[in-house]
């Protein structure tokens, strides 16, 4: 249900082979990355921001992780994945693109991670890009990290367009997903800490500056 924006990929420049072959994987073996127009917008915001340190929730194959590493040379990254193949595949395009040295990526559960094994114990921006029925617990474990004049993106708040329609219209297996994604959007929308920003990018963003 979301947009592809082909008028506006036709702008976008062109990826190294490297990143090229990477999203033609991505695509092939069905593993979830961020769409063009929403990974590039993330990326000018990031230029905007110019976080030193981030923290990433939802590795897949390190796609986002290594293209917000190649836009920002000075940033510091750690990446979380639950998923055992998709890390061996992260760790193995990290070794790859020679950023294992900017990139640290954990293997685990972020809900039940020691955030004592993170390299820093703060972080200028925090992406979550996960589990979309968790996103309220990962913004409540993680937000923490994140000083006053920090940000928070949340990739997917559109869920293919099921957050915009009666639920009734939803498939049953993704219900508890989507009311949860819902209602945590409706928290943040109006949570007094953050000063935060719903944009129809990709599948849906939210930009949450912290006050």
């Amino acid at each position: 249900m979301t947009t592809s924006h082909p008028y506006i990929t036709t702008y976008i420049k062109k990826r190294s082979d490297f990143l090229s072959n990477m999203e033609q994987f991505a695509k092939e073996q069905h593993i979830p990355i961020m769409e063009l127009v929403a990974i590039e917008s993330l990326l000018q915001f990031l230029r905007m921001q110019q976080p030193k340190s981030i923290l990433e929730v939802g590795s897949a194959i390190g796609y986002s992780a290594i293209r917000m590493a190649l836009t920002l040379p000075e940033a510091v990254i750690t990446t979380i994945e639950k998923n055992e193949s998709r890390f061996q595949l992260a760790s193995t395009y990290l070794d790859q693109a020679g950023l294992t040295g900017r990139i640290q990526i954990v293997h685990g559960d972020a809900l039940e991670i020691d955030m004592n094994n993170f390299k820093l114990n703060h972080y200028d921006a925090l992406f979550i890009d996960a589990a979309k029925g968790q996103y309220q617990r990962f913004f409540d474990k993680f937000s923490p990290l994140v000083p006053s004049g920090g940000v928070i993106y949340c990739d997917n708040m559109l869920m293919h367009g099921f957050t915009e329609i009666d639920i009734k219209e939803v498939p049953r297996r993704k219900r508890t997903m989507v009311r949860n994604l819902q209602q945590f959007t409706q928290w943040l929308m109006n949570h007094e800490e953050y000063e935060t920003t719903f944009l129809p990018i990709g599948d849906g963003i939210t930009i949450s500056i912290k006050r």
